[in-house]
């Protein structure tokens, strides 16, 4: 994978656009979601996209599934969820694990900073390690440049090495979710 220049002139919370940037540089074809506010921008722009077939999901752990699938087809994935689905998920990582396929998780956190929903705490402390325990690397930002520099490392990480990773996107990166 090339890497692709980043923009000088994108605002700090403009890192939706960026992600999307890199991700297509680096030839994603999929991307799988859950609807989720904290990845609302990136879920547009693919969404948008003609180029890049969009699967809403109905559980998180699908996604998975269709990861593997746009691997065997010769496709790039990228799988977007909040922290709360990677519990659905644990199961069957397994696949991926097993299968050492490309895997490609952003994990939009919840449960951390400025929190209304008591629910989403106990997902929030599980999350890494749970992802760790099942045999995915981590890799974790909490800026707007953290993140673009972190994704355009795990995309190649991933792609290039088939290697299964999961970058969390740190909450006060999101902002305050507000009812």
């Amino acid at each position: 994978m090339h890497s692709p220049q980043s923009n000088p002139d994108t605002r700090a919370d403009d890192w939706p656009s960026e992600l999307y940037r890199i991700l297509k540089a680096a030839g994603v074809r999929q991307m799988s979601h859950v609807p989720d506010a904290g990845h609302s921008q990136l879920i547009r722009l693919f969404s948008a996209d003609r180029d890049v077939t969009t699967n809403v999901l109905t559980t998180e752990e699908e996604g998975i599934a269709i990861a593997a699938g746009a691997w065997l087809g010769g496709q790039r994935s990228v799988l977007l969820m909040q922290s709360s689905g990677v519990g659905n998920c644990i199961n069957m990582l397994s696949l991926s694990a097993i299968g050492r396929f490309p895997l490609l998780m952003l994990v939009t956190m919840r449960g951390e900073w400025a929190e209304f929903n008591p629910w989403q705490v106990p997902m929030s402390r599980a999350t890494q390690p749970s992802l760790e325990a099942i045999g995915l690397k981590v890799m974790r930002a909490e800026t707007p440049e953290d993140l673009v520099e972190t994704v355009e490392s795990a995309a190649s990480l991933a792609y290039d090495s088939d290697q299964q990773i999961a970058v969390l996107i740190g909450q006060r990166l999101i902002g305050k979710k507000k009812w």
